[in-house]
């Protein structure tokens, strides 16, 4: 059996002023990658890719990779870039003289200049290509926006159930098995799939309440004999177009009506405790007054408007201004993009004192940049290895990276957008994360993975971001949507 792999991934935000070009495909994050090139890189890791080399490997399935493109969530595609992208894909897939099936690896919300619906036009380009019978499987992101498109093009798509996400590696292996027993017992997918008319919210956590009943409730009806794989998507609120919101997609075997009875079944059991889920933020200035109030050290104040994860620009000075002004002593901003910065670092050297703009260079919504005059604790290339959970073994470039500190308050600058997902890159800078009793992350929730085990206390706060609520206007959703609208 030979199965034919390729990886189209972006989270697309309709609202950030950071562009997508090329550069985002080739440059950042693990570069544009094609061949072997990608077994090199995510073999034996917790990656979509890594996962299904595993999976596979236990079915004697031989796994032929094409191409790599991930580009760091951004605004969208330029059409003619997407174009190429896939183009490069579906001529590798046409040299081959046997496919006995396709696995995808996307996101989900991935939006292309002209096209709303980035994964159903290459789900479809796909299904042209190798016709009907040759079985395709997707892994999506949990924050997904499912079209119906999507639905109605491969045999399988199948969502991670974890936030933070660490699952990708198991959801991989997931869908060797499942192309496994296609291939070899005759199992025939029927994907059904509930749209809700619901915008999530902050209350995503799979290990908390409630999100973690909803979870539970997603693997009772797993657990079926008749269900082959059911997923949860909670949206990804940042994408202006018809297909934003939640969704349950759910496949059987070979019965779409019972698929459609428990897609709705679950669809139901969610909008019914849809006030569970929208959660609410404060300012950082808020959250300080309240960790002090109770000692909730050490905390973390993460924020979710300027998640680098979410497409922000990742150089709000907002959270930095609030722990400054506070005085604080053993704090932490992880991290703030500011290359202008970072070489201003390196030039002077570890040790150096320097007088810096830090911050707030991409656009005026991001505040504005803050006077610092700075002790140069550590430089760095930017190269280091992910400890995981999410990303295990995988190899991380941010570029030049410093880490500078003024009165007690340090800052983890980067070159290259990213959110802290484990305390690699702060180690690597003579940072010890875990010695802080203040530490700002600006990431919704994926730090957790690396940092929830340590601290006493997490509080999402909100800080001005292309990302605010005051800024962001949805105007193409066609339809009402909780709890922007009363339904």
């Amino acid at each position: 059996m030979k199965i034919v792999t390729g990886t189209i991934s972006h989270e697309t935000s309709t609202f950030t002023t950071v562009k997508t070009n090329w550069d985002s495909y080739r440059k950042e994050r693990f570069g544009y990658l094609k061949g072997n090139e990608i077994f090199d890189k995510f073999r034996n890791t917790n990656t979509a890719i890594g996962g299904f080399l595993a999976g596979a490997q236990n079915h004697g399935i031989e796994v032929v990779p094409t191409i790599f493109a991930n580009a760091h969530p951004s605004g969208p595609t330029p059409r003619d870039i997407f174009d190429e992208i896939l183009g490069d894909m579906l001529e590798r897939m046409a040299t081959l003289d046997t496919v006995d099936g396709i696995f995808l690896d996307v996101h989900g919300s991935m939006v292309v200049e002209g096209i709303s619906d980035g994964e159903g036009h290459i789900f479809a380009a796909v299904r042209d290509l190798v016709g009907q019978s040759v079985p395709i499987i997707a892994q999506l992101d949990i924050h997904s926006n499912i079209s119906r498109k999507m639905i109605e093009t491969v045999d399988v798509l199948l969502g991670h159930r974890t936030y933070p996400e660490i699952d990708q590696g198991e959801r991989a292996r997931q869908c060797a098995d499942i192309m496994h027993q296609i291939l070899t017992e005759k199992l025939k997918p029927t994907l059904a799939l509930n749209q809700l008319p619901l915008c999530w919210g902050l209350n995503q956590v799979t290990e908390h309440p409630p999100m973690k009943e909803a979870i539970a409730e997603l693997l009772r009806i797993e657990a079926l004999p008749e269900v082959v794989c059911a997923s949860i998507a909670t949206c990804y609120p940042l994408a202006d177009h018809e297909d934003m919101g939640a969704s349950v997609y759910i496949a059987t075997d070979n019965d779409l009506e019972r698929a459609q009875e428990l897609v709705d079944e679950l669809a139901t059991w969610i909008w019914e405790r849809r006030t569970q889920w929208p959660g609410s933020s404060a300012t950082t200035s808020e959250a300080l007054a309240e960790v002090d109030k109770n000692r909730d050290y050490p905390a973390v104040f993460a924020d979710r408007n300027d998640n680098t994860g979410g497409g922000s620009p990742g150089d709000s000075t907002g959270q930095l201004r609030a722990f400054v002004e506070a005085g604080l002593q053993n704090a932490c901003v992880l991290y703030m993009v500011d290359p202008e910065v970072a070489k201003i670092c390196h030039q002077a050297g570890v040790g150096a004192t320097v007088d810096v703009r830090l911050g707030a260079k991409s656009t005026p919504l991001q505040g504005e940049p803050i006077a610092m005059r700075a002790k140069v604790v550590a430089i760095s290339d930017g190269h280091f290895t992910y400890h995981g959970p999410r990303y295990a073994g995988l190899d991380g470039d941010l570029g030049p990276c410093a880490h500078i500190e003024q009165n007690g308050v340090h800052v983890i600058i980067i070159t290259e957008r990213e959110q802290p997902f484990d305390t690699a890159l702060c180690e690597s800078l003579s940072l010890d994360p875990r010695a802080m009793r203040y530490l700002g992350i600006k990431s919704s929730a994926h730090f957790r993975a690396g940092f929830e085990s340590f601290v006493s206390s997490i509080r999402v706060v909100a800080e001005p971001s292309v990302h605010s609520e005051n800024v962001v206007e949805f105007r193409n959703l066609g339809r009402k949507i909780y709890p922007f609208d009363d339904i």
